[in-house]
């Protein structure tokens, strides 16, 4: 059954249970396809990527209403009501899908509140490079699983920076090392291409600088391509595997 995710943030577990490890995360508006019940929980996969695991059934519903808009802001905070003085502490984040239920001045109407209507554009909207919105994350906290502006992993960041600019990317590095073919030179490195070593990636911002979620600093973070391949090497014993270019950026 596809069923759609009604939390701002939703959490994929490994097991039926929320002291599982998290696998992955999954964001207001994306669909989840469910497999079988095991309590309250859903075994299923992401609609978008295909990656399995288990989702508390309290963050699903089913919504036949088309999602048309999504979310460009890190964040955007709700409103009861279409009036800055109605504004809540709740937010919805970076590349949630939502439909629009009504227009009133500066605010447009979603299933979980009112948002203000500059924090949303229609979901072929793309930015001129898929790394114009890499400064939303910077100095985002690392977060093994995540998936969000709050938190996320290396291969997310990849995906949904990409995901925004409607270029699929499978969820973890291994895949999406295997998913991008062509392979080039660290000397031709440019803008966008990714770099790979066993279970991390980053992305180069040009043939000097990358930008990756980087456990070991516990932070989305720039820096120069040379000294990252140095620092993993000296602290894992882990050589860079391959750099690879997405096609058609």
């Amino acid at each position: 059954m596809l069923l759609t995710v009604k939390s701002p943030i939703a959490n994929i577990y490994k097991k039926n249970n929320n002291k599982s490890e998290i696998v992955t995360q999954i964001l207001l508006g994306e669909n989840f396809i469910t497999q079988s019940k095991f309590g309250k929980f859903y075994k299923g996969y992401k609609a978008y990527d295909k990656y399995k695991g288990f989702i508390d059934a309290k963050d699903l519903h089913l919504d036949k209403r088309k999602k048309t808009y999504k979310i460009i802001s890190k964040n955007c905070n709700l409103y009861k009501k279409p009036n800055n003085k109605y504004k809540t502490n709740k937010k919805i984040f970076f590349n949630s899908k939502i439909s629009i239920l009504d227009n009133k001045n500066n605010f447009i109407q979603t299933t979980v509140g009112w948002i203000l209507k500059k924090n949303a554009k229609p979901l072929n909207f793309k930015t001129k490079h898929f790394l114009d919105n890499v400064k939303l994350y910077l100095n985002t906290k690392y977060l093994w699983g995540g998936n969000s502006p709050e938190g996320l992993d290396c291969s997310a960041l990849v995906q949904e920076l990409l995901k925004f600019n409607n270029i699929y990317s499978p969820r973890d590095s291994k895949d999406q090392k295997k998913f991008f073919k062509k392979e080039i030179s660290l000397k031709k490195i440019k803008k966008g291409d990714l770099l790979f070593w066993k279970g991390h990636v980053a992305i180069a911002l040009n043939n000097k600088k990358l930008v990756h979620a980087f456990g070991a600093r516990k932070k989305v973070v720039m820096m120069g391509i040379k000294e990252t391949i140095k620092k993993i090497y000296s602290k894992s014993k882990l050589p860079l595997l391959c750099v690879k270019r997405i096609k058609n950026l």
